[in-house]
């Protein structure tokens, strides 16, 4: 069978739709997976080169552009599902999955000229745009969060969670019962692939109201390339142990190592602490579409899985006081690796196909 997984831009598009593409080849010998992306989103150098072909379209954003630059992107997007249309006339998949972004419309238009089946994932609890419309031309609708059912047609729509790489949920699932960085209470701190710089400021702030904690604590800090030397520089200065990064490649190590995380609040990082059964200090990044990151903060929060802070609120006494409470408390961090526990869904990726495998059976 071959399935054409359209969409990505960012990696909270891009990463589950890869998820989903490794339990694909893997549920059947044979099995093929071609992705369609855009030369601008994180897809041309995340899968440059991969394990999956990519190819190209010349679709364009419209949310949150200028007037100019709408016309623009309308006025590209025959020509972005023209492209679709070709690349699908000569893959010939059974089914083409939208996964979000400005990729996935222009594809899932070409499958519904073309006949093809089409089903479309929903990683946050309020979907983006592209998604909304979709709804409309999709056989199957995959949502991570079940609050996200009112937005899309009830017989249509299965809740499967948000998917997560094989690699990376294998790992998470080996947990132990505490991080695995040895005797010292390990923190792992990051802001997404490109690092936060809020994040990056309140931690450093917050040194001076950690030193009782200062010998009996490891710090893992993945800073992005603009903050490295600042952060560094200042664990150096106020003497804590601190391995810091631009980007690690091996997030799962990371993982398994922490006893508590302090980072964003995407649908994928949800996910992965949700696998990994990890407790979090949330701090939602305040400009995502829908306000996705609090509302994701906020449901971990009101069960007990999470503690947020605003990032309005975010300041270095305030991130001391909590990492302080959770390292004495050590209850309470337990508590909160359980009831995050409850939320995960480790195969999430491979419920997406098995649905998938079922859609197309019932419409052979």
């Amino acid at each position: 069978m071959r399935c054409v997984i359209a969409g990505g831009g960012t990696g909270g598009h891009l990463f589950p739709g890869i998820a989903v593409a490794e339990a694909f080849v893997e549920r059947e010998a044979g099995n093929e997976v071609l992705f369609i992306g855009t030369e601008r989103g994180i897809e041309a150098r995340v899968l440059a080169g991969g394990r999956f072909p990519l190819k190209m379209i010349p679709a364009m954003p419209i949310k949150g552009r200028s007037s100019m630059g709408k016309l623009k992107a309308l006025w590209n997007l025959p020509k972005a599902v023209s492209k679709a249309f070709s690349i699908l006339k000569d893959f010939r998949p059974q089914i083409v999955l939208g996964v979000g972004g400005y990729a996935s419309g222009p594809a899932l238009v070409a499958a519904f000229f073309l006949g093809t089946k089409r089903a479309i994932h929903e990683q946050n609890v309020i979907p983006g745009m592209t998604n909304r419309i979709l709804k409309w031309l999709s056989h199957r609708i995959f949502i991570s969060f079940k609050e996200t059912e009112r937005f899309f047609p009830k017989e249509k729509t299965v809740v499967t969670g948000n998917p997560i790489r094989s690699e990376i949920a294998a790992r998470l699932l080996e947990r132990t019962e505490r991080g695995e960085g040895g005797e010292r209470f390990t923190l792992l701190i990051f802001g997404g692939s490109a690092g936060a710089h809020r994040i990056n400021e309140a931690m450093m702030e917050a040194l001076d109201h950690l030193q009782e904690m200062k010998n009996s604590v490891k710090i893992i800090h993945q800073t992005g390339r603009e903050d490295v030397d600042f952060v560094s520089g200042r664990y150096m200065e106020k003497g804590f142990d601190a391995l810091v990064r631009p980007f690690f490649e091996d997030m799962a190590t990371n993982y398994r190592m922490a006893d508590l995380i302090i980072c964003r609040s995407g649908a994928s990082t949800i996910a992965e602490l949700a696998v990994g059964g990890k407790a979090a200090i949330l701090i939602p990044y305040p400009y995502a579409a829908h306000g996705h990151q609090l509302l994701n903060a906020k449901k971990l929060s009101d069960v007990g899985a999470a503690r947020m802070i605003r990032d309005e609120e975010l300041d270095g006494s305030k991130l001391a006081l909590a990492i302080l409470h959770l390292y004495v408390h050590r209850e309470e961090l337990r508590s909160m690796e359980e009831a995050i526990q409850k939320v995960g869904q480790p195969k999430a990726a491979q419920e997406i196909v098995e649905q998938c495998y079922k859609l197309l059976e019932r419409m052979e």
